[in-house]
């Protein structure tokens, strides 16, 4: 079955940087478009990236573009969220998943963004 494992987030100071990374396996990744969501305590899933399957198009929500970079690579099955500029307003549960509404996610990794 489909197995999505986020790994990466952590502690770090507002204007800080992380990399995320989420190991796919269970269906042909290769093939897949996938997305990155995430969810802030309180608030529901939110759309943060996506990247088609042989990284060819991304896009960003609105919020991201000039701050994070979705890549992927298909040899390892793996799936990465280099997020720059770090404000607390990003402390969420991040989560990969096969479609921009969060679907098969994983457990997610939680990113907080605090001095």
């Amino acid at each position: 079955q489909v197995q999505l494992v986020e790994s990466g987030g952590g502690l770090v100071p507002p204007g800080g940087s992380l990399r995320l990374s989420c190991a796919a396996s269970g269906f042909s990744f290769s093939t897949s478009s996938m997305s990155w969501v995430r969810q802030a305590p309180g608030q529901g899933l939110e759309w943060v990236a996506s990247i088609s399957a042989a990284s060819h198009g991304v896009l960003y929500g609105s919020s991201f573009k000039d701050r994070f970079a979705i890549s992927r690579d298909n040899a390892k099955n793996m799936l990465y969220l280099q997020m720059n500029s770090l404000q607390p307003n990003d402390t969420a549960m991040y989560y990969c998943a096969k479609d921009t509404k969060g679907s098969g996610r994983g457990q997610g990794t939680q990113v907080t963004v605090s001095s």
